[in-house]
């Protein structure tokens, strides 16, 4: 049977198209699009709460470090990719370094800590492109207060798999693809794959039944099944009916893909705590405002100076 037959045969079928919302600054390092709009921190989206894309910006060489300074999280992890330039990171659980392209920081909040993000000194110096996606991760209600984690995950590190037919390529940052197992550790079931896709090329993905799926195009434009095309900084939204999904490339592109089996719990999110109920909101405040979710020192000449 053809591939676009076999494919066809209990398709996904798109339910959303996000164009990208009007960039906006966080802090002075990072020019970001919040993709997925009013469905971010939605069950139509679980276990992924909130995606930003900052598309490549030329940065002038400078003598401070733009970026991000200390900021406190709970309840979920954050999951930065980066495409161009060099970012570091510190957070108050003691974990500290520095990720460029290809590179992966996937950092646990879980009970709660302070972290900041800036280009790197030796980025800042030099100037130049940055772009980056940072994917907010929901953790299960019963994982909340877990132990802070840093995974830096190293391009090096993460497996590169050649799809069919000279179609691309997929680097498995979680999950597995076609055999390969990401080197990520999650909380929750999920698939987060940085795709290479040839121009003109037809690839099927495999795709778990009840499964949340979403794509965000970084280059690029993707044709769907039905016939409708993502161009870039765009994100399409999948039925979680279903066990295939078709894509073309009608361009040479790169996509982010996610798969997750959705938490089907309460989402309350304020801030930059995620919780399942307001009551635990108003504790997470409580206890950063107390200092349990620690402190981090001020590093002269940055930007934005930590608290």
């Amino acid at each position: 049977m053809p591939l676009l037959e076999f494919f066809l045969m209990a398709a996904r079928q798109p339910v959303a198209f996000l164009p990208a919302p009007a960039p906006h600054w966080v802090g002075d390092g990072f020019y970001v699009v919040p993709l997925f709009s009013d469905l971010a921190f939605s069950e139509e989206v679980s276990p992924f709460l909130m995606l930003d894309y900052a598309a490549p910006y030329e940065f002038p060489p400078r003598e401070k470090p733009p970026g991000v300074g200390a900021h406190p999280h709970r309840g979920f992890e954050t999951v930065t990719i980066v495409y161009h330039g060099e970012i570091e990171h510190r957070d108050s659980a003691g974990n500290s370094g520095t990720i460029g392209p290809g590179d992966v920081q996937w950092m646990t909040a879980g009970s709660g800590l302070l972290h900041e993000e800036f280009h790197s000194r030796a980025q800042t110096k030099r100037g130049g492109l940055v772009s980056m996606a940072q994917l907010w991760v929901n953790l299960p209600a019963k994982d909340k207060m877990t132990s802070p984690r840093y995974q830096a995950i190293l391009d090096a590190d993460i497996p590169k798999v050649p799809l069919p037919g000279d179609a691309g390529m997929v680097r498995v940052i979680a999950g597995e693809c076609l055999g390969s197992k990401g080197p990520a550790k999650t909380f929750s079931p999920m698939n987060v794959w940085d795709v290479r896709l040839n121009a003109g090329s037809k690839t099927g993905f495999e795709v778990t039944q009840g499964y949340t799926t979403a794509f965000l195009v970084l280059e690029g434009c993707i044709q769907l099944s039905d016939g409708q095309e993502v161009s870039e900084a765009e994100v399409a939204v999948f039925d979680p009916a279903g066990t295939r999904l078709l894509l073309e490339a009608t361009r040479e592109s790169k996509i982010l893909f996610l798969n997750g089996q959705p938490l089907n719990e309460p989402i309350v999110g304020y801030g930059p705590f995620v919780m399942n109920t307001e009551q635990e909101i108003r504790q997470a405040f409580r206890d950063y405002q107390s200092g349990k979710m620690g402190k981090l020192t001020a590093i002269q000449g940055r930007s934005h100076e930590s608290n």
